[in-house]
């Protein structure tokens, strides 16, 4: 019953949306790990994702990040909808010294997020689970259309946007967060979604240069 009601209160939303965002991210530096591989041939990379798809952990984690994913998507709904009603309340607008650009367009950019998520499994994850050609090739051959590369790398762009506030609002909605830390918090943020964006982006870039030359 206390559980119910803390997850129904506006802190308790914040401190799911941050666990939940937290388990994200760490799971987006994954990610990045195995595209990396792409660098190294044909047989690095599928040899990576064989890896990962044999794994038993990975395939637990699949789910887990599955329902993370609705999670964060619902409670930041909520979020949203319960913030818009009470304007001008000492509600969410709390966190006013982190209002930026990022933290007001987070329910657009996440909208535009799950979109891209969707058109990510549509065309990689799901015929790479049940296709039989080369994972690699598969991957390569969608960096050579100029159309899908844009989509890819301006997702990427739009989920910076949404990681800059998403992981400074975790730090804070978990009360790890102060003055003092506030500007590191920030500092650390930045390279985050710095890296986690330009490393996606980069690899989509590099291969659609490469099928040109």
């Amino acid at each position: 019953m206390i559980q119910s009601r803390f997850i129904q209160s506006s802190i308790g939303r914040k401190v799911v949306m941050a666990i939940t965002g937290i388990f994200l991210m760490c799971f987006l530096l994954l990610h990045l790990s195995v595209n990396l591989f792409l660098f190294y041939g044909e047989e690095a990379f599928n040899n990576a994702v064989s890896f990962m798809r044999r794994n038993f952990l990975v395939k637990m984690l699949e789910y887990v990040l599955a329902l993370g994913f609705i999670i964060h998507i619902f409670f930041g709904i909520k979020l949203h909808l319960k913030n818009k009603k009470s304007k001008g309340k000492m509600d969410y607008a709390m966190i006013r010294p982190l209002s930026t650009f990022s933290s007001r367009t987070m329910v657009y950019t996440g909208v535009l997020i799950f979109f891209f998520l969707v058109l990510h499994l549509i065309n990689f994850m799901i015929p790479m689970k049940y296709s039989h050609t080369s994972d690699y090739i598969l991957v390569i051959s969608l960096f050579k259309n100029p159309v899908y590369t844009f989509i890819y790398v301006f997702s990427f762009l739009v989920l910076g946007f949404h990681l800059n506030h998403g992981f400074q609002s975790s730090f804070q909605s978990l009360g790890l967060s102060n003055k003092k830390k506030l500007f590191w918090i920030r500092k650390f943020s930045f390279f985050y979604f710095l890296f986690i964006c330009s490393g996606f982006s980069i690899i989509a870039i590099w291969f659609f240069f490469k099928g040109y030359i």
